[in-house]
């Protein structure tokens, strides 16, 4: 545990609330990994036990073939890859950028890299059929879409008008179709 020296007394400061006052400077929200990491255990968690043990809510099998299933499943994992590789350029520089990013998969959505994540969610419980899974993934979404709307707020007040124009003009979870390079 950190202290701080107030002269002749120090206090106990929890080290949990730096990190949190870090990441929050960084342009996320100070919940949102450790979210993200419980969800996605919780995930794959139902999605396995109900695709392969239980089979409790895996009937759309019975409705959806397994090469449609197998072609969804592709598509969503071929999208995620390009969204995820294209659009970790941003977190994985030590310098974060100065200003407004919207190249790559940053000039169809405005959350690539969360997009990626629901599609390989949704492409999983395709896959199996598991309605769990779906609606497990649709409280994902929801949480995915707080943490977004937390982002967004900051990115707002660092980069003001640019940013807002770039919302205008990009999808936050869907590509807006004929608004991209225009300024609106």
């Amino acid at each position: 545990m950190g202290t701080v020296d107030l002269g002749q007394s120090s206090i106990a400061s929890p080290p949990r609330l730096k990190g949190v006052e870090m990441r929050e400077k960084r342009g996320e929200h100070p919940l949102g990994d450790t979210g993200q990491l419980i969800f996605l255990g919780l995930f794959l968690a139902v999605w396995a036990v109900d695709s392969f043990f239980l089979r409790i809510s895996t009937f759309l099998p019975y409705f959806l073939p397994l090469h449609i299933r197998l072609v969804i499943l592709s598509l969503a994992l071929i999208t995620a890859a390009y969204l995820f590789i294209s659009g970790h350029v941003v977190v994985s520089h030590e310098q974060r950028p100065t200003a407004v990013v919207s190249t790559g998969a940053f000039r169809y959505v405005r959350h690539p890299l969360y997009l990626a994540s629901i599609l390989v969610y949704l492409g999983l419980s395709f896959s199996t059929g598991s309605l769990f899974s779906l609606a497990l993934l649709l409280v994902i979404f929801f949480f995915y879409d707080y943490i977004a709307s937390y982002e967004e707020k900051l990115l707002d007040k660092k980069f003001g008008e640019d940013y807002r124009e770039y919302k205008k003009r990009t999808g936050k979870w869907v590509p807006r179709i004929g608004t991209r390079g225009k300024a609106a």
